[in-house]
């Protein structure tokens, strides 16, 4: 971890952290799959209302990504990020200080906001504190970090549950945490001499959807953040369903998909990023969503829970370090036009959203089932990918 963080003669480990840290904030987007399971108790609601709190979050990708690539440009990606974090805390506060259906809704929108304006700016601004040569591997720890955010979140939640407090005081925990951030990174003060001159527009933005091999992995990236929050949504609901037995609440199928979920992923990230340095990209491809597969359909035929526990295991190790690498080649294709890419891709987590298709589909059929069964489908198209992946890794 120190090799990773060594940084350049003019910046310092002190430049570094606020800046890392700022990935443990990006997490708390997840947080969203986890309330959704609460809210759906606290209202009464179906799954096709509960996960619309996914879509008022996930929303925000697809409008604000290549505006926040306008706006970096203007004021900087320091004060970018720090607008990200304010947005975060305001979010979390709402549900906190007003809980009722609508105004989860608000908070979620307003996280959703943060945290797009966060996925645009963190990753450059990494790059402004680190030495080139220990970008990827920076990038790889912040990876690492926001999963075990996202590990933090339903635990929590649980702890909350258990004591005399509740789940909501999960919200000014994570609100207090996002404004120290913002407070420890203000004070720090960064150097932006790679801070982009050049203007990145719509027009050149959309222009490289042109190309297939951009194309083909904007799709890749809905692909896999929908697959990623559709499981985060429905996993607690589907242990529920098949072991009622085992898993009696919500807080317990949380707790679960917070262990063998989130830690296995962010275990996944922290030995793909030692891996990836020997193994070439498009085998270390490969192996990882013919992994996934093989989970998700082990998830749809396992009964007993710690076969689908198996399952569920299987799937983050394979998924844990594909963003990456489909962010990776996608830079790769054009790199003197990473700013537009950069802000194109993050329009794709805006795939998020289908967690509002699986609710429906859930409501339909009346189980659970039928959700992991799209989710297990969807993935398929991560298997077609590979050729892809193939010619653009040569």
């Amino acid at each position: 971890m120190n090799a990773v963080l060594k940084t350049q003669s003019n910046t310092s480990l002190s430049k570094v952290l606020p800046v890392i840290f700022g990935f443990f904030i990006m997490g708390f987007v997840d947080t969203i799959g986890t309330a959704i399971n609460y809210v759906k108790i606290d209202f009464a609601l179906n799954d096709t209302m509960a996960n619309l709190l996914s879509l008022s979050c996930f929303f925000w990708f697809l409008v604000l990504s290549i505006p926040t690539g306008l706006l970096m440009n203007r004021i900087g990606r320091k004060n970018t990020v720090l607008i990200s974090f304010i947005f975060t805390f305001v979010g979390l506060l709402v549900p906190w200080l007003v809980y009722d259906f609508y105004a989860v809704l608000v908070a979620f929108a307003l996280i959703g906001i943060g945290n797009t304006i966060i996925q645009v700016a963190l990753n450059p601004l990494v790059s402004n504190v680190v030495a080139k040569e220990r970008l990827t591997g920076s990038l790889t720890l912040g990876q690492f970090i926001k999963a075990l955010s996202s590990w933090l979140g339903p635990n929590v939640a649980a702890w909350l549950t258990g004591a005399t407090l509740g789940w909501k005081y999960l919200f000014p925990v994570f609100a207090l945490v996002s404004l120290l951030a913002a407070v420890w990174l203000w004070v720090t003060r960064i150097r932006e001499e790679d801070g982009g001159n050049r203007e990145v527009s719509f027009g050149a933005t959309f222009t490289l959807l042109k190309s297939p091999r951009i194309l083909l992995f904007f799709i890749g990236i809905l692909v896999l953040v929908g697959v990623d929050v559709g499981l985060n949504a429905t996993l607690p609901k589907y242990l529920m369903e098949k072991c009622p037995a085992d898993v009696t609440d919500v807080s317990q199928a949380d707790q679960l998909k917070s262990y063998f979920y989130f830690i296995i992923r962010a275990l996944g990230a922290f030995l793909g990023g030692i891996l990836l340095m020997k193994i070439p990209e498009r085998k270390f491809y490969i192996v990882s969503v013919f992994l996934a597969f093989a989970g998700l359909v082990w998830l749809l035929f396992g009964n007993s829970l710690w076969s689908l526990l198996t399952g569920v295991v299987i799937v983050a190790l394979g998924y844990s370090n594909l963003f990456a690498i489909i962010f990776s080649l996608a830079l790769k294709q054009v790199p003197e036009k990473a700013n537009e890419i950069s802000s194109l891709l993050i329009v794709g987590v805006s795939g998020g959203a289908i967690a509002l298709l699986l609710g429906i589909v859930s409501d339909i059929a009346g189980t659970q089932w039928a959700a992991m069964t799209i989710v297990a489908a969807i993935w398929l198209y991560m298997i077609a990918l590979i050729r892809t992946v193939n010619k653009a890794a040569q």
